[in-house]
């Protein structure tokens, strides 16, 4: 059983890059599962708070389930161009203390408003972030999800049939390249 663990790096309920990882969670094969996990709960970093109390217990469980996966698969929001705050937040926090993604192998996907690029502008800063991390970042295919008031119901969820089937290649793909390691 390959075990990929999922993070939205949006909080909202009705968030659209988790509901991505929803699709990506039921179209996973038989032999492959994918949990979802929380940004929640994770507070702002501060190194003064780090040496007074220690990595908070929302980063600990975080860490821990990034190291019992195979892959991870990062739904990546684009705010302002750029990364969210919550996301990079969580990697600055998870790279204390040695990160959980050194050699992970890692796939970015994302949904966004707009015509064209969709999340690619954040996707590509965030991969620098990654890249300080030590993960593995899948180069391709990518993932970049335009027109979300087309694609997705008021829930977040994925409705688009044609944006189905990409992810669900690009599902395979990343299985592929996580469970071969080329």
């Amino acid at each position: 059983m390959t075990k990929l663990l999922a993070i939205s790096g949006s909080l909202r309920r009705a968030s659209t890059n988790t509901g991505l990882l929803r699709a990506l969670r039921d179209m996973a094969p038989a032999h492959a599962s994918l949990e979802i996990a929380t940004l929640h709960g994770i507070p702002l970093f501060n190194e003064d708070d780090e040496q007074a109390t220690g990595k908070p217990e929302a980063v600990k469980a975080l860490d821990q389930k990034i190291r019992a996966a195979e892959g991870i698969v990062i739904a990546c929001p684009e705010y302002n161009f750029s990364v969210p705050g919550v996301l990079k937040n969580a990697t600055d926090w998870l790279s204390r203390g040695g990160s959980p993604f050194r050699w992970k192998r890692v796939g970015i996907v994302g949904a966004g408003g707009g015509q064209f690029v969709g999340t690619a502008r954040s996707q590509y800063h965030f991969r620098q972030n990654l890249q300080a991390l030590q993960a593995i970042t899948m180069p391709r295919p990518e993932v970049f999800v335009n027109h979300n008031e087309q694609k997705f119901d008021a829930e977040g969820n994925l409705t688009d049939e044609e944006t189905k089937r990409y992810l669900g290649k690009w599902l395979e793909s990343f299985l592929e390249w996580v469970e071969k390691r080329p």
